[in-house]
């Protein structure tokens, strides 16, 4: 591990993770745990239900299903001290370079700052500035929600595309649908990400292009997929409205780059420009969320805000053991390195958050999915689980049996809402059920013995045991708002990042996306024309290119 400052790397990292004290008492005390039965552990403890838990800012956590026990907890937490994660949290906040590949800042926590506060990276204090392109968000929401801003023959905007891909989409996409209840109904919202013709079309066939306002979010507006769409829009947009002039009614940016938005024919007054020290997959809560503001309006956003800043001091300031962020990234850390638990079930019970684990795969997996140290040094252990989900219950219809009954560990989040915004009879309290049976019967199983006294016959009865011990956490809220949103997200965020510090990697590059999309640039202009050009691939990529060729130019 880094031996760096916290600037560069958690303070103390000499030493490698598999050699901490901490870690290796973790080994001992997992060589005691892997046999006992979460059974076993609620015997033991008739109040574990009530003394396992955690709440903070309208959160509560019950982590009392996990495979654990008060001393687990304690070793954890001393193996987040033994790592530096205090020291990282603060470097992180104090606005120092913890993006080591990339010397950058990671600072998304001061796009949610109040206007009282101060941070200052390199000499300046970023919170005006901040608070300044907030303001500016808000005032062209409030114009297009209102009608006053008009597309280029005088009519009102009544449809919103946002042009991105990756954090630049699937923020924006899941806050959209996740506050859909808020959001203004007489609008349609549509999202275009990927680089298949079929997504546009798809997104545009039933618009009107006078009607339409497209933001593109690129910050350094070359990115091939979503320029690709965005000239796709112009031109769909000019077939009808002939004149270029009406790119600047119709289209907007948020990016860095002012000669490229320029150059494209978008106004620079209607650029939402951002910062080196904002991570894609951290943006939502930027000028990448315009499109959520103008749905929910600049009230809402704010609220949404102001839940990101409460989980965020939360994490900052509570102590490890009451500290939610920081006791489930360490409990991810426990199922992921000690059960060799590959994978992590986000599993909502409301539908609003149908779009939440697929924004969670990028957050998760593009910040901690990473085989060196921080200074370089191939892990010796796993690091970023893959994270996946569906909302309940049509989980439980699809992917549920699996957990249950088969051959992998499977920890799941199970989150809940007290309150529903659709109230329809008894069908929340239905939901909910579903929600508290699958956690205790992913706890508890049911024996032979059990099954048996239901007079199933011996040759069935295999097939009905359910082990059990499968390991979980519930997150209860009590209503889902804009507020609720920002925690949640926040809660992850720095889940992920008390992950990475342990592991003692950067969860704030990507290189890992770099590769196919280079080799892309490469590829695509050997699909074109009619005449094969030298290809000089492996042969199984230059077969792949030949058949590709052949059928594409062949009839239809």
């Amino acid at each position: 591990m880094s031996s760096a400052t916290p600037t560069t790397g958690s303070a103390a990292q000499a030493q490698r993770l598999t050699e901490r004290p901490a870690w290796k008492a973790l080994e001992d005390h997992y060589a005691t745990m892997r046999n006992l039965h979460l059974r076993q552990l609620f015997a033991d403890d008739p109040h574990r239900g009530e003394r396992l838990t955690a709440e903070a800012a309208g959160i509560y956590l019950d982590y009392s299903k996990q495979r654990i026990t008060g001393e687990t907890i304690r070793l954890l937490m001393r193996l987040a001290d033994e790592c530096g994660l205090r020291e990282r949290i603060a470097a992180m906040f104090h606005g120092e370079r913890i993006n080591v590949t990339e010397k950058r800042a990671v600072l998304h926590t001061a796009l949610r700052a109040p206007e009282t506060a101060q941070i200052v990276v390199d000499g300046v204090d970023v919170v005006p500035a901040v608070h300044a392109l907030l303001n500016r968000m808000a005032a062209f929401s409030l114009q297009v929600r209102s009608g006053e801003w008009q597309g280029y023959t005088g009519k009102r905007i009544r449809n919103i595309i946002n042009i991105g891909i990756g954090g630049s989409d699937l923020g924006p996409v899941m806050a959209y649908e996740a506050l859909r209840y808020y959001s203004r109904r007489d609008m349609i919202f549509r999202f275009v990400s990927n680089v298949d013709g079929t997504d546009f079309e798809e997104a545009t066939r039933d618009i009107d292009p006078e009607e339409t306002l497209f933001i593109i979010c690129s910050k350094t507006f070359t990115t091939l997929e979503t320029l690709t769409n965005a000239h796709a829009a112009r031109a769909w947009s000019l077939r009808k409205l002939g004149d270029d002039r009406a790119v600047r009614r119709h289209f907007v940016a948020v990016s860095a780059n002012a000669e490229g938005v320029s150059r494209f024919g978008i106004d620079t007054e209607n650029m939402f420009g951002f910062w080196d020290w904002v991570g894609g997959r951290y943006s939502m809560d930027s000028a990448i969320g315009l499109s959520t503001m103008i749905a929910i309006g600049p009230e809402n956003f704010r609220a949404m805000l102001a839940g990101f800043h409460a989980m965020d001091q939360h994490f900052r300031n509570a102590p490890f053991a009451q500290n939610l962020p920081v006791l489930m990234g360490m409990l991810t850390v426990w199922n992921n390195n000690f059960f060799d638990a590959q994978t992590v079930a986000v599993l909502p019970y409301e539908r609003y958050l149908k779009r939440f684990p697929a924004y969670l795969q990028q957050l998760t997996m593009e910040s901690n999915g990473k085989h060196v140290t921080l200074d370089g040094t191939c892990v010796a252990y796993q690091t970023g689980p893959i994270y996946w989900g569906e909302p309940g219950t049509n989980g439980q219809h699809s992917f549920y049996q699996l957990i249950h009954q088969g051959t992998k560990l499977v920890p799941c989040d199970f989150i809940g809402f007290c309150q529903t915004l659709n109230p329809i009879d008894s069908q929340h309290d239905l939901l909910m059920s579903n929600l508290f049976a699958q956690a205790e019967a992913l706890a508890f199983g049911k024996t032979g013995d059990e099954v048996e006294a239901e007079g199933t016959p011996g040759w069935l009865a295999p097939h009905r045991v359910f082990e059990g011990n499968r390991p979980s956490n519930t997150l209860l809220v009590k209503r889902l708002t804009p507020r609720t949103l920002g925690l949640l997200v926040a809660l992850y965020e720095h889940s992920v990042f008390t992950q990475g510090t342990i592991w003692d990697i950067d969860s704030f590059d990507q290189w890992g996306v770099e590769l196919g999309k280079a080799l892309a640039q490469r590829v695509a202009p050997e699909l074109e024309g009619m005449d094969e050009p030298p290809l000089k691939h492996d042969s199984s990529t230059n077969a792949l290119i030949r058949h590709y060729r052949h059928l594409k130019n062949g009839p239809l």
